[in-house]
């Protein structure tokens, strides 16, 4: 059988699934989860077995730290997968939900009621996490789910999913509703994205050659966790103990996740007073800092930073600093070299907070708070299935409702049109 032929006949048996599910009860749903919950924590050595595979592999590969670290399952890691399970059990079903209601002058009731997608295909590469995660989302929201993990997570991914699935058959229920496409041959991506009519949207999690490449081939709609290059600017009424707490948080707490700050901007005024006290938190973090003309002045021992690098997602402990000479100067730069995921601002003028707010085009925008907050389950969505950077349908950090869609239901009593 080709590639074609397997991935045709796997689409069909989820997209079956699919009817089956948007049948079942919340409750049963809320059952199935918690059972999920369950399972991961029951199964922690399992699961640190098989992540310890992909771990050995990576390193013999020579990836990048950061890679490795998204990569790593470990006991607080596992234990977060399986509360995060736990936490959507307990979210409010979507499904179902009356979004609005009016009647006509003929005395036609219509209104707008919440319904799964249907099939949600996911394409995701590093961190195993995603697989417990947007399982539990499209299963509370109704949605049958088609997984593509990277390579290098392959181990972890199928130790996850055959806990999931084991979770399914118990309380019976069709085991295509969780279905992990175990190959790493990319040709089973690109049959996946063409299999309109099967798969209702494909959402993206990868680095810019993936969407670049994906984008243009693909049949199906497409949601992209897009590139995070996101800022933190440092206004000049900014309390600078807070301006330190939030930029070092945003760029070393956790380094190669989409969230973290990449480049940094700081306002002339406060420019000599802050530089230096964050360089030195930076450097003993082992940040590589690269700076424009003005901060190399302030922190003498720094590589100049490049066009190049404003545009830059490292993903590692590399920052690029600028130092501006406006709050529209940031703005701007954040406009232009910004992918539109988090940008943070740092001050204590609300009118300089109002325009940052509403001029920044970002799916998220933090006024004193790091960047690092952007995520389904600290917005307390349960867990998230990507990130959207677009502006159609889904922005920013995807939960349930965002894996729904609605339909118009239209209550008659016998109205005819003339």
């Amino acid at each position: 059988m080709s590639i074609q032929e397997e991935i045709l006949k796997l689409a069909r048996e989820v997209k079956e699934a699919s009817r089956y599910l948007s049948k079942c009860s919340s409750k049963l749903k809320d059952e199935v989860l918690l059972a999920m919950s369950k399972k991961i924590k029951e199964k922690k050595d399992l699961l640190l077995e098989a992540n310890q595979k992909d771990i050995a592999s990576a390193e013999e590969e020579n990836l990048p730290p950061a890679l490795i670290d998204r990569l790593l399952l470990n006991d607080k890691r596992i234990d977060s997968m399986a509360d995060g399970l736990k936490d959507v059990a307990q979210l409010k079903d979507p499904v179902g939900e009356v979004v609005g209601m009016w009647r006509r002058p003929n005395g036609l009731q219509i209104g707008q009621i919440r319904v799964p997608l249907g099939v949600v295909g996911i394409i995701y590469e590093s961190r195993p996490n995603v697989t417990a995660d947007a399982t539990g989302l499209c299963l509370k929201s109704g949605n049958a789910i088609i997984l593509r993990g990277g390579r290098e997570a392959i181990n972890s991914n199928k130790a996850i999913a055959s806990l999931l699935q084991e979770a399914l058959k118990r309380h019976d229920l069709p085991e295509p509703l969780i279905t992990l496409i175990e190959s790493t041959d990319r040709a089973w991506v690109q049959e996946l994205v063409k299999l309109n009519g099967y798969i209702d949207v494909v959402i993206l999690r990868g680095g810019k050659a993936l969407l670049n490449v994906i984008g243009q081939e693909s049949k199906v709609p497409i949601i992209a966790h897009g590139e995070g290059n996101c800022h933190t600017y440092i206004d000049k009424g900014a309390d600078i103990d807070m301006a330190v707490k939030i930029a070092f948080n945003a760029k070393v707490q956790r380094p190669g996740v989409c969230n973290a700050m990449e480049t940094l901007l700081v306002h002339k005024e406060r420019a000599e007073e802050f530089l230096p006290i964050i360089a030195k938190k930076l450097k003993e973090a082992q940040v590589e800092i690269r700076g424009c003309p003005r901060t190399r002045e302030i922190i003498t021992d720094i590589d100049e930073a490049i066009e190049e690098d404003w545009y830059k997602e490292y993903l590692d402990l590399i920052l690029a600093v600028k130092v501006v000479g406006s709050l529209d100067e940031a703005i701007d730069h954040i406009n232009r070299y910004g992918s539109s995921h988090s940008e943070a601002i740092v001050t204590s003028s609300y009118q300089n907070s109002r325009r940052f707010l509403e001029e920044v085009d970002a799916a998220a925008i933090y006024v004193n708070a790091s960047t690092r907050f952007t995520d389904g389950g600290e917005f307390g969505l349960g867990a998230e299935i990507g990130i959207s950077t677009q502006k159609l349908h889904a922005r920013g950090p995807m939960g349930l409702r965002e894996l729904t869609t609605t339909k118009f239901i239209i209550l008659g009593d016998g109205q005819i049109r003339e």
